[in-house]
């Protein structure tokens, strides 16, 4: 997975951009940029308007977001603005001169980090359970042929154990280890502020039986097989990750559903007057 996204050749070394394979709420309405922006407002309030106000787009994509969230700011606002898209793919030649374009995050954040649908693209390893236990998912980058490999290691084993235990022959799992030590390298970077994360995502209580795993190519669900012609995601264990911010310093967490955090900034689905 870590090749067939991130690789030389890989999806996203290609400089796809994902509005042309697959919608997330940003690229879905300008409307979601708005309330970031009300969220961001909020920030500054609570921080005391800070000289300098961080706003990291993490995973940024082609800037949208992060373009849309300058524009839509308030215009004191603007001025105090440091915003940064975090993204390895080229910067496209029509982001703003404004905005930093780096492929890792910043060293410090005083403000608002995004990661919108980005933990759903940190690789991991899939697992299953066999007649002979717990095995590795072996997988043919160029057919997506599969096979049990080796047990999982001493780190893997652990993770499920407490957040993904697999009970039946033939369950599968992902582990989510390498997007909770994602998650707490954000948190650990945050100074002062708000992190942000949105994603699809399960719980301990309702994992899936056989896995979250999917590929994505011009807009429709395509087989997963990791030769860098597709997307390559798998839902977050968003419950894991919170654990895992809160060791690195989170003073205090949110799980909530999109449509009750978007409610609470003001946005709902109500249809505008026709008049």
């Amino acid at each position: 997975m870590e090749r067939a996204l991130y690789g030389e050749n890989g999806f996203y070394r290609r400089g796809e951009r994902p509005a042309e394979h697959f919608r997330t709420s940003v690229h879905a309405s300008p409307r979601f940029a708005a309330a970031i922006a009300r969220l961001l407002v909020e920030v500054d309030v609570l921080l005391g308007h800070p000289e300098r106000l961080d706003v990291v787009d993490i995973g940024a994509g082609s800037g949208h977001l992060v373009s849309n969230i300058l524009a839509c700011a308030p215009a004191d606002l603007v001025p105090r603005l440091a915003p940064t898209a975090v993204e390895i793919a080229p910067r496209p030649a029509e982001i703003s001169p404004r905005i930093v374009w780096r492929p890792d995050l910043p060293d410090r954040i005083t403000g608002l980090a995004v990661a919108n649908e980005w933990l759903d693209n940190i690789p991991l390893d899939v697992v299953e359970r066999t007649p002979d236990g717990v095995r590795t998912v072996l997988v043919d980058p160029s057919t997506g042929s599969e096979r049990p490999g080796p047990v999982p290691s001493a780190e893997d084993r652990a993770w499920l154990d407490r957040w993904w235990p697999l009970c039946e022959p033939g369950d599968r799992a992902e582990i989510g280890h390498p997007r909770c030590a994602a998650w707490a390298s954000v948190i650990g970077r945050l100074s002062r502020g708000l992190a942000l994360a949105v994603d699809y995502s399960h719980s301990r209580d309702s994992r899936p039986v056989y896995g979250t795993l999917a590929g994505y190519r011009d807009g429709s669900t395509v087989p997963a097989v990791p030769d860098g012609s597709c997307d390559v995601t798998a839902h977050v264990a968003l419950d894991a990750c919170t654990t895992a911010g809160e060791r690195a310093g989170a003073t205090a967490t949110l799980l909530t559903t999109q449509r009750d955090a978007l409610r609470a900034l003001g946005l709902t689905g109500t249809r505008p007057p026709l008049d």
